[in-house]
């Protein structure tokens, strides 16, 4: 069975870091990860290793996400993330 992590965070990138910069850090991980949000309502799941999902997604500091992890590495990619999109 595969293994799985979840984890809600709230958005706080450092002007230096880009949300490309995250998606190419996280290729190496053979875990899929999604990051989930609200917009106006409506929830969008995307996969952050899709550059189009990311810019759909359009993050900014402040947004509530809900980071997922599915795969071997799982808990790896998702501490690696969470250091990416949260300064906490």
């Amino acid at each position: 069975m595969e293994k799985s992590v979840s984890k809600d965070i709230t958005v706080d990138i450092s002007d230096k870091t880009t949300i490309v910069e995250v998606s190419k850090a996280t290729q190496k991980y053979q875990s899929e990860i999604y990051l989930k949000k609200s917009v106006n309502g409506t929830p969008y799941e995307i996969n952050l290793k899709s550059f189009l999902g990311l810019i759909t997604l359009q993050l900014r500091n402040g947004d509530e996400l809900n980071i997922r992890t599915v795969g071997e590495d799982a808990e790896e990619a998702m501490a690696d993330v969470v250091s990416y999109l949260s300064q906490t």
